[in-house]
């Protein structure tokens, strides 16, 4: 009875043009993921007026990613309570959060405490969102539309990236930094709306109903160190975050306290690297009905860490904006191929444990990275350690030559 409930509701999906509930959902994400781009700018520029200090970002950034720690409870509550709960509470809490830090700011009420709490407190719910979003959208597509669904989802957010970016840099520089969290608030709710109006479907075997959180946890690592494909590739990403986190923390600090480029400028970089991002999500669609994804894979990796440390190389405003654009693309194609191998060899009942203990395992070192970024950058520069971080991020990339990845499970 179970099993002929899972395929109606596995083939009660239209085909991939006609199912509207998925795109209004992928709406809401474009929403969401623009005020996130909007965000990234934004924390960076209000921790530089407040402080000026590099470990002050280091500390933000880390705080909001300290929650990756939960991740195996975050799996385990998106596979047994109602994932489209879930994503609307997290929408809210978030919409909240960052509206009350904006405004905070505009009232010049801003301290680093209310940072602090407030990075941690979104991390938390960036995490439960985020693997609940993941068990989702497998029930919401057919099988052989899933790489397709990523693909267009990783557009999305690298429309996102080509667009936001500039609009908010020119919102800052006309007000400041506040008025662009309180964007960024109002993308939350718009995306809690678009959630709202869909029905998200899930089947969920009765037997796991009498299990506990600890076996929950054990039967998700066990299933993700048995899986090859998905463990070789989340071993490729341990060192492939730690190395972009290097990176990506000092970014903005580098960009504006060392390159000494304008708000304006960084949004056009940033928007510029956009377009790269989507061109990338697109070809990754087609690359993949030739070539593995150990060739995809392994190629965008090494093009993505040598982007970042020849990033930290230049002093050209171009060449910036080129390399930036050049991570962005190998970064697009790989992240559709890594969710697909996951979606694809995971049980339904499985999927939010499996990507929770694949986000743990490959996000656990985050945290420190991000610490260890403005502590290096105090000691030896944003440039240096920029640098390292492409180093580690490029010499990672030969973890995916594991055979296991040679294969393709996806239907073309």
């Amino acid at each position: 009875m179970e099993s002929n409930n899972a395929k109606a509701i596995e083939g009660g999906h239209p085909q991939l043009s006609k199912n509207y509930p998925v795109f209004r959902f992928m709406g809401g994400n474009l929403i969401s993921f623009f005020g996130d781009q909007i965000y990234l700018i934004a924390i960076p520029l209000i921790v530089l007026a407040i402080t000026g200090s590099p470990l002050s970002m280091g500390i933000v950034a880390a705080l909001e990613r300290l929650p990756i720690l939960l991740q195996p409870i975050t799996g385990i509550l998106s596979d047994r309570l109602d994932r489209k709960r879930l994503l609307l509470i997290c929408d809210l809490g978030r919409c909240l959060i960052v509206g009350s830090m904006g405004a905070f700011f505009i009232l010049n009420q801003l301290e680093m405490w209310h940072l602090y709490s407030g990075a941690l407190l979104i991390g938390l719910l960036s995490q439960i969102y985020n693997t609940s979003q993941f068990a989702s959208v497998p029930n919401m597509v057919r099988k052989n539309d899933l790489h397709a669904v990523n693909s267009i989802n990783t557009g999305i957010f690298n429309t996102a990236v080509l667009v936001a970016p500039g609009l908010g840099a020119l919102l800052i520089s006309l007000y400041n930094p506040g008025y662009a969290l309180l964007v960024n608030s109002l993308s939350f709710l718009i995306a809690f709306t678009a959630i709202l109006s869909i029905d998200i479907k899930v089947a969920v075997p009765k037997k796991q109903e009498k299990r506990t959180f600890l076996e929950d946890i054990k039967e998700g690592f066990q299933f993700v160190i048995k899986t090859k494909p998905i463990f070789f590739t989340n071993l490729a990403m341990i060192a492939s975050v730690f190395g972009t986190t290097l990176f990506l923390t000092m970014f903005i600090f580098y960009l504006k306290d060392t390159m000494e480029l304008t708000t304006t400028q960084i949004g056009w970089l940033l928007s510029i690297g956009g377009i790269g991002a989507i061109c990338g999500a697109l070809f990754t669609n087609l690359l993949r009905k030739k070539f593995s994804y150990r060739r995809i894979l392994f190629l965008a990796s090494i093009a993505g860490g040598t982007s970042i440390i020849l990033f930290s190389l230049t002093d050209s405003y171009i060449l910036l904006i080129f390399f930036n654009a050049m991570g962005t693309v190998s970064v697009s194609m790989k992240s559709p191929c890594i969710v697909t191998i996951r979606q694809t060899l995971t049980p339904d009942h499985l999927l939010g444990r499996v990507q929770a203990t694949s986000r743990f395992m490959t996000w656990i070192l985050m945290p420190v990275a991000a610490f260890l970024a403005g502590l290096m950058a105090n000691q030896i520069g944003t440039d240096t350690t920029i640098f390292i971080g492409g180093s580690i991020t490029t010499i990672a990339s030969f973890i995916y030559l594991h055979p296991s990845l040679k294969y393709r499970w996806v239907e073309v």
